[in-house]
């Protein structure tokens, strides 16, 4: 469980020894284990939560406990503890869903969920969860979170929901759907037996049938309010004329009751429960630094209380923390704000912050500084670089109380202006950032900036390239990232690291890519030092893409390699990035199975992202080269089709060319005319061209692809030179101009050879195996290299993968298999060996094959063995 997670919210009451035994709700409870959700709903004070916990222990499955509170609301922090929850069942439930909660663009809920319920149908036992407090929830989307988990809860999970008000869910279908048991205050009210058996066994009242019958005519079987009339008559000389005293309704008894409860307690105990009912919840020292008392005398106070019987609840198994029954702590803090002014109620507040800062949980020391409106402690907390500002729940915190505070104080302190706008985009609300930004910059003091504002101005032009990051204004990106660096604080990494990273994506949106490698590169060296993992995943991700389009194919695999490192176990949506990066790579390396499982991957990170966001686009369009690759043009038109529809649904209309460059390339491979259409209509050269060719028009594609190159010559841009390269090879080739041709062709796999393509060749067929073989019989240089591409034509491509720099041999080991060699020789199993490569099992199996078919060997000790014997090892 995440350390950002208060434990004491997970811990299952344990029953009291003492309490009285409802055998008759345990059994309705027992039999509502079959339906999907047993609801216990009355108003405070019914024994809700006694009932459920001493019913746990007596049912005999495993149970989780999550006790709600207002934060809940927040559908991240309310996911991040349901799954808490679970695991302290079954540790392997939701491993993945903390992480992918915590990311900057955390994947739809339904998502998470869906996973969720697919693990827990995979569970040998059946589980009870038990939401405690659920009408502290007041978000929409927290109550739809539940109902899907309803709609689709497998048998291995019972939900109990405790609440003081019906939950807006779809009871009514459920109760229809005999899917619903339901308790209520009618149910939970103490029957006349069970009063006297609560007055007189468990308080030790000895009171007369008389009295009893008039506490339950007076109570209505309310146990809050017994428990408080039984305290109160403790010691009473005349018990009738009290129990007489009181009448009414359940707020005016409470009420009524409390104030006799407090009055019957000393002073000390009175004054410290008072002042502790600000804190939600409660230990020795805490109490002690709050009321400035000498050490140990708060727990000692609290172990009072507990033996006092005074509507205190233990946290943990230790007796440690504790909190206040809810409807106690309400009233007790409505007595204290009659009683004492504000201001020793805010230095209370102050004291428990310093407290919990002192401790090393800055959220919670924040929370009590912006209760206390001591908005300087308060700003200097969210600055703390021990705020867990990767939790959504704490970042929304801090600003649902920015935003609340009125113009002029975030006028007075035009930090606080910039921080409300930063963090709004950390949780991806762009709305509104551009006015904040604005309100910031005319906030800050006239006359020559000092070096704190400088800094302010350098985080508030960062803040602005990054929003236009997102509109894809690189004219604005650098200027803002420029500003940013000229103004920035040396020492402001996290903001530094934003600039330069915003500079590289407006270098590579201008094709100046030597520029966004540096300033990659940079941001890179800037988020390793200040130990930024997600910096680092984002720039080394950037980098990878800029190695890539320069046919840098083995340092982009290795910097998407290094992404996936990073993401560890729990890979966030943007490492679908890395995975289609990936993908791309294999599939010009010819091994077409790892490229596949890449991509799908992929696709299952990148539809995580939020429904405008259009990445996932690019990795269904690959799965359509994939079936282009295999020779399955009717698979690649359907997907096409389906992706063409997707992007027109979903208004992503700036990706049509790269949809229309692909549907080009199957109506080529279906004889349709309307490939030179659709080329002509997106403005495609190298489509175009490509249609030329397959009419027998070469001299028409070569007046398009000739100024094209020199085109990419002069920029630079390497990948795009080296497609334009091919296909200009084999138009001269199809006009008989064989030397241009190949010289061409020498230049293209000059510039491809380090990359190690093959499907870049591979792809435009017969012609250019043809070429290859011409130029492999006439020029001694890169044989090696042209043999490798003559292997990839021979045969399938699951059949005979990339064959990388290997000597000329009959069977030669393909790099990959070697790589994999190397792993079994040192012992690691094919499921290691899949995870270390990021590959799927069944294609290390499938190498593991052809590496013991081309050794001749049957077992793994024996390929290991011809290995070290023929020098391969």
């Amino acid at each position: 469980m995440p350390d950002s997670l208060l434990k004491t919210k997970l811990f299952i009451p344990p029953p009291r020894s003492d309490a009285i035994r409802r055998d008759h709700l345990i059994a309705r409870l027992d039999a509502g284990l079959p339906r999907k959700l047993t609801l216990v709903s009355a108003p405070a004070g019914f024994g809700k939560t006694t009932l459920l916990s001493t019913w746990l222990v007596r049912c005999g499955r495993p149970a989780a406990w999550l006790s709600l509170d207002a934060a809940d609301s927040d559908i991240g922090r309310f996911l991040s503890y349901l799954v808490a929850a679970l695991q302290t069942c079954a540790p392997q439930l939701g491993t993945e869903i903390p992480a992918l909660l915590e990311s900057r663009q955390p994947p739809p809920i339904e998502a998470l969920l869906t996973t969720l319920l697919n693990e827990i149908s995979a569970l040998c036992d059946n589980v009870v969860l038990i939401l405690d407090d659920y009408h502290a929830i007041e978000a929409t989307t927290v109550d739809h979170a539940i109902t899907f988990l309803l709609d689709h809860l497998p048998p291995q999970l019972h939900l109990v929901i405790a609440t003081r008000e019906d939950p807006n869910l779809p009871l009514a279908r459920f109760r229809a759907r005999d899917q619903l048991t339901e308790l209520r205050a009618a149910d939970l009210r103490f029957t006349l037996a069970e009063v006297a058996e609560y007055l007189n066994r468990v308080m030790n009242l000895n009171l007369a049938d008389e009295a009893i019958a008039a506490l339950d005519a007076r109570t209505e079987g309310w146990i809050a309010g017994l428990h408080l009339a039984a305290l109160s008559l403790q010691g009473q000389p005349d018990t009738a004329n009290f129990i007489a005293s009181f009448t009414g309704s359940h707020k005016f008894v409470l009420d009524y009751l409390v104030e006799e409860v407090l009055q019957r307690q000393s002073k000390p105990v009175q004054n410290f429960m008072l002042r502790t009912s600000i804190l939600n919840r409660l230990c020795g020292s805490l109490c002690d630094s709050v009321l400035n008392r000498p050490a140990e005398s708060g727990q000692t106070l609290l172990e009072d209380i507990v033996h006092a019987n005074l509507f205190i609840i233990p946290l943990d198994n230790e007796r440690r923390w504790y909190r206040y029954h809810h409807l106690f702590r309400d009233l007790l803090r409505k007595r204290i704000g009659q009683i004492y002014p504000p201001e020793p109620l805010a230095e209370y507040q102050i004291r428990a912050s310093q407290w919990f800062e002192d401790h090393g949980l800055i959220a919670e020391a924040f929370h009590y500084a912006a209760a206390a409106s001591d908005v300087e402690r308060a700003e200097r907390l969210i600055e703390s670089k021990a705020m867990p500002l990767h939790m959504h729940s704490t970042v929304n915190s801090i600003l649902d109380w920015l935003w609340s505070l009125p113009a002029a104080v975030l006028d007075s302190r035009p930090s606080l202006w910039v921080k409300s706008a930063t963090l709004a985009l950390i949780a991806g609300r762009t709305t509104g950032v551009a006015a904040r930004l604005q309100a910031a910059a005319r906030a800050l003091p006239p006359g020559e900036p000092d070096a704190t504002t400088r800094n302010l101005i350098g985080i508030i032009a960062a803040a602005r390239a990054t929003l236009a990051v997102t509109q894809y204004q690189s004219e604005s990106i650098l200027a803002q990232s420029r500003r940013a660096l000229e103004y920035l604080n040396p020492t402001n990494l996290p903001f530094r690291f934003t600039a330069f990273w915003a500079l590289g994506v407006a270098h590579q949106l201008q094709g100046d890519r030597a520029a966004a490698v540096r300033a990659y590169r940079e941001a890179i060296t800037i988020s390793e030092e200040s130990g930024d993992r997600f910096s680092t995943i984002l720039a080394t991700e950037s980098l990878g893409e800029v190695q890539e389009q320069e046919n840098q194919l083995y340092p982009a695999a290795e910097s998407y390699r290094r992404v996936l490192e990073l993401c560890g176990d729990s890979p966030q949506p943007n490492a679908g990035e890395a995975y289609l990066g990936l993908a791309r790579i294999c599939y010009e390396w010819n091994d077409l199975d790892a490229g596949e499982h890449y991509c799908r991957r992929s696709l299952s990170l990148l539809q995580q992202y939020d429904a405008v966001i259009d990445r996932c686009i690019l990795a269904e369009l690959f799965l359509a080269r994939l079936h282009l690759a295999r020779g399955d043009v009717a698979g690649a038109a359907a997907q096409v089709a389906e992706v063409e529809q997707s992007v027109r649904r979903r208004s992503f209309l700036q990706r049509m060319p790269e949809v229309a460059a692909v549907q080009v390339l199957v109506l080529l491979r279906q004889d349709d005319p309307a490939a030179a259409q659709l080329a002509q209509r997106y403005e495609l050269p190298l489509s175009q061209a490509r249609v030329h060719l397959a009419r027998g028009e070469p001299a028409a594609a070569l007046t398009l692809l000739e100024p094209l190159r020199r085109q990419y010559e002069t920029k630079g841009w390497q990948d795009e030179r080296l497609k334009v390269l091919v296909l200009e090879s084999l138009a001269l080739h199809a006009q008989d101009e064989r030397e241009q041709a190949l010289q061409l062709l020498g230049e293209a796999l000059d510039l491809a050879e380090p990359g190690g393509f093959i499907r870049l060749f591979r792809d435009e067929g017969e012609s250019m195996r043809q070429l290859l073989t011409m130029l492999h019989s006439e020029t001694g240089r890169l044989r090696t290299y042209i043999g490798a591409l003559l292997a990839a034509f021979a045969a399938p491509p699951e059949l005979h993968p990339a064959s990388l720099g290997a000597p000329p041999s009959p069977e030669p080991l393909s790099r990959r298999e070697l790589e994999i060699l190397r792993l079994i020789a040192q012992g690691l199993s094919n499921q290691e060996i899949a995870e270390r490569l990021y590959l799927s099992l069944a294609t290390i199996k499938g190498h593991n094959r052809r590496i013991f078919a081309k050794l001749q060997v049957q077992r793994r000790t024996e390929a290991v063995a011809q290995a070290r014997e023929s020098g391969l090892l």
